[in-house]
């Protein structure tokens, strides 16, 4: 795996380039509306632990636009801005006023991408906009779903999982049984939780899987494929794993072994071992699709690097 490191002239000449007025005023108006929806998002939603992962996802997209920011001036400086940017902004525009008037924070945070890819075709066209087609995409993980949407969903999602959970536990010997989504475990009863199986807990793992995936970026088109299909069980596995070492932990600990710091703790077992299941399919993909249709051996292209895309 190559990557290519941005020579420091050019890093500096992308800060004079936005020096200028017009990005002045630019990036001065894009404050101007959103620097108060930030303050909400920190102050009311992401210092919720269901939603804690919007601003990692922020921080997160912002830096897989800056890492492509060069390339963008490389690939695009000849390119001409496109009108059809302004029929991107004026929808944006009323998203975030019908949002920011009404307290939808969907169409308030929803905006956010839309006008950024507005603001691309306006400035540099449509190949930059192609160049931060997946950052903007990814920005929409930390869009607050409705919670009509997440109640709806989650909890069909927490009976599987608690399902998979008593059926694995009890194959391996322990006395476990289920009614709904409270498992028995021995003496103790444990309510799966939606922190611990609900919608979004799969869909903070299905950003941390596509994120792998484009950093990755195998040259084998079909194994990208594959993966991304795959990272929904995945997913899915990641929260069973979480479960399980929660209900082993309560049983053979204590319920306030459980339900303290070491149920803390089952949240770093949910991304370590969806990181480590994404890893191990990925190797398999690999052993099974070692090859491309040209017939080379598959590897990791990371994004951006030799390509213009």
């Amino acid at each position: 795996m190559r990557f290519a490191l941005l020579p420091v002239a050019g890093v500096r000449a992308g800060m004079r380039h936005a020096a200028r007025p017009e990005w002045l005023l630019l990036w001065g108006g894009l404050a101007a509306l959103y620097v108060p929806t930030l303050y909400r998002l920190l102050t009311e939603v992401w210092n919720k632990p269901a939603q804690a992962h919007g601003p990692i996802i922020l921080v997160l997209a912002l830096w897989l636009m800056w890492r492509k920011w060069q390339l963008l001036r490389a690939a695009c400086g000849g390119d001409r801005p496109s009108g059809y940017g302004w029929m991107l902004l004026a929808p944006a525009l009323l998203l975030y006023v019908v949002g920011r008037s009404q307290q939808i924070l969907l169409f308030e945070i929803g905006s956010v991408p839309v006008l950024l890819a507005a603001v691309l075709l306006l400035k540099h066209g449509p190949r930059a906009l192609r160049l931060q087609c997946f950052p903007l995409f990814f920005m929409l993980f930390m869009v607050p779903l409705p919670e009509a949407v997440v109640s709806a969903l989650t909890m069909p999602m927490k009976l599987a999982v608690s399902l998979v959970t008593e059926k694995m536990l009890y194959a391996a010997g322990y006395p476990v049984g289920r009614q709904g989504v409270i498992l028995q475990a021995g003496q103790y009863q444990l309510l799966v939780a939606d922190a611990c199986a609900g919608l979004q807990t799969v869909f903070t793992l299905e950003a941390m899987g596509l994120l792998y995936l484009n950093l990755v970026r195998h040259a084998a088109k079909l194994r990208n494929t594959v993966l991304a299909l795959l990272i929904v069980p995945v997913s899915f596995a990641a929260n069973v794993i979480r479960v399980t070492v929660l209900v082993l932990v309560t049983y053979y600990l204590g319920e306030a072994a459980g339900q303290g710091f070491i149920h803390q703790f089952a949240g770093m077992v949910l991304f370590v071992s969806a990181l480590l299941l994404i890893l191990s399919v990925d190797g398999a993909l690999g052993a099974l699709l070692p090859f491309h249709a040209g017939g080379k051996r598959a590897r990791a292209v990371p994004a951006g690097a030799g390509q213009h895309e």
